[in-house]
């Protein structure tokens, strides 16, 4: 990429109104998922809520957008360059939701179960959830000193193409489902948002501001919002100011979850750190290097300050940076993001403005940046490597398509206390329509780091470097053995991660066998190039 001739970087340009606009509505869009799985699932009380957890939350937002804010800046400075692109951060949706149901709930129900009232239950499942996010913070800053090796030995399509695995579903797919359930509110602000970015049309306001004032008013027109005084006077209850405290006696009265719950962490801790290796990819496919230890270890001080001072979800650099750039965003779009998230949940506003501005509002600017992180995979790696980005993109749609299944069967009313799934009755069930559920269920769990062993694979297959191939299989029948890729089990309203020595019998002999192919396929090339010598 040409870098302009004495360019400086500016703390704020007109284009970070758009890219302030996406991030803040993804962000908005997990604190609204803490809040209503806690309050919902956990049945917490509002105090814990918005006097412990989102102040937490807000330390742990603020501190990560203006770290990268002066790390863009700084390093735009030194390359003189104006044209950086902050790497976006926020909560991590996979732990948020693997920490409510994997342990936070487990341990509430039992702490219930023995006779403890539920809202001390609440304590110590919140206290849990303290630990578990204390634990993958410490993952994600050791991984600091091993990650840009690990960049080193990954192809560029197995990055690339896993991310694009899981942009393609569960961002645009699911965006792309709402917007046509509410057409008339979607598919107008979608419209705005092709035509600035794709179409660089000018219409006079940033485009991300513009498809979110008028998805705001088809929304409140169309009646998708209407007026409600009592919902509205809830939305204002929570109200007031929350100031952060340090929580570090709760983690030490709780300290025994770390290995009692070690099977969840760990992987949600590898999860992390293996995602943020990926977007740091990302951004450099779209220009953007940035170092990888100074990043990861910002990471994990993020989610440890997040555990320390309230919040149980680690936080971690989002996906989608070349979508923020492509779309113009900078440097200013990230502190904002941080200032103003910080603000919502310290005031306990958050409710009142997801009442005004519905997400279908601004669900569009997400829909665009998934499809530009799965362009991205395509268009940022060679030519010949494509068909190993379409393997990396297949476990995350089966991974998708998993999680449809499971909703599927709980919207049936399957998946409760009174009617548990039956596996063997739904595994054959699905077998009559000629789906292999449990292939879905395989390839759900650890989906990103099969994701990008299978690409890995392929692309070294490709090269005809057999021997590197052989070593991917290994590395995979080592992580299939103990579980971390794989392997699942059954529980009465989900599927989920088994680890432990040998869960993962027959995927790990199937990645031992391909290895002894590679292997064996590297002789028969190695002795094809001799005889034509001869």
């Amino acid at each position: 990429m040409a870098k302009p001739a004495s360019a400086s970087p500016s703390w704020f340009v007109r284009r970070d109104i758009d890219g302030f606009f996406g991030l803040a509505i993804d962000n908005i869009v997990q604190v609204l998922l803490i809040v209503g799985l806690c309050q919902g699932v956990l049945g917490f009380e509002s105090d814990l809520v918005y006097g412990r957890i989102l102040p937490g939350v807000a330390l742990s937002l603020i501190l990560g957008n203006v770290y990268y804010s002066w790390l863009a800046y700084r390093q735009g400075q030194r390359e003189q360059r104006d044209d950086l692109t902050a790497l976006p951060y926020g909560i991590n949706t996979v732990s948020l939701f693997a920490y409510v149901f994997l342990v936070m709930l487990p341990v509430k129900l039992d702490a219930v179960a023995s006779g403890i009232a539920p809202l001390q239950a609440s304590e110590i499942a919140w206290q849990a959830g303290l630990v578990a996010c204390l634990g993958s913070g410490l993952i994600e800053l050791a991984g600091a000193w091993i990650g840009n090796r690990l960049r080193q030995l990954a192809p560029r399509a197995a990055m690339l193409s896993t991310l694009g695995g899981i942009a393609l579903t569960f961002i645009a797919i699911g965006f792309l489902l709402r917007t046509f359930a509410n057409p008339i509110v979607g598919l107008v602000p979608l419209g705005v948002i092709l035509l600035t970015y794709f179409g660089r049309v000018d219409f006079g306001l940033p485009g991300g501001l513009l498809s979110v004032l008028l998805g705001v008013a088809l929304a409140w027109t169309t009646g998708l919002v209407r007026w409600d005084p009592e919902v509205f006077e809830q939305a204002m209850q929570p109200l007031g100011f929350y100031i952060p405290k340090l929580w570090i006696g709760a983690i030490w009265e709780q300290g025994d979850v770390l290995g009692r719950y070690f099977s969840i962490i760990l992987p949600m801790g590898l999860f992390n750190l293996v995602g943020s290796l990926q977007n740091l990819e990302s951004a450099e496919a779209a220009g953007d290097r940035y170092p990888t230890a100074p990043c990861l270890a910002a990471n994990g001080i993020g989610t440890l300050l997040a555990a320390v001072c309230g919040s149980c979800f680690p936080t971690t650099i989002y996906i989608g940076h070349p979508g923020w750039k492509d779309m113009g965003a900078r440097v200013g779009y990230s502190w904002l993001n941080g200032l103003v998230m910080s603000i919502l949940c310290l005031s306990g506003a958050l409710g009142v403005i997801t009442y005004l501005v519905p997400i279908d509002a601004g669900m569009a600017i997400v829909l665009w940046i998934g499809i530009v992180i799965v362009a991205q995979s395509f268009t940022a790696t060679p030519v010949a490597h494509a068909p190993a980005v379409v393997v990396g993109l297949l476990p995350g749609i089966a991974a998708w398509g998993a999680l449809i299944a499971k909703n599927s069967m709980r919207a049936v009313g399957a998946g409760t206390p009174e009617q548990p799934f039956q596996p063997e009755v739904l595994v054959a069930n699905f077998k009559l329509s000629d789906t292999f559920i449990e292939g879905a269920f395989a390839l759900e769990q650890g989906v990103i780091l099969s994701a990008m062993i299978l690409a890995a694979i392929t692309v070294y297959i490709i090269e005809q470097q057999f021997g590197l191939a052989a070593l991917w299989a290994m590395g995979a029948a080592i992580l299939a053995w103990v579980g971390l890729i794989h392997s699942f089990a059954w529980t009465p309203a989900d599927t989920v991660v088994s680890l432990g020595w040998g869960t993962g019998t027959e995927w790990a002999v199937s990645y031992l066998l391909l290895a002894i192919l590679f292997v064996l396929a590297a002789w028969f090339n190695k002795r094809k190039k001799q005889n034509k010598v001869i």
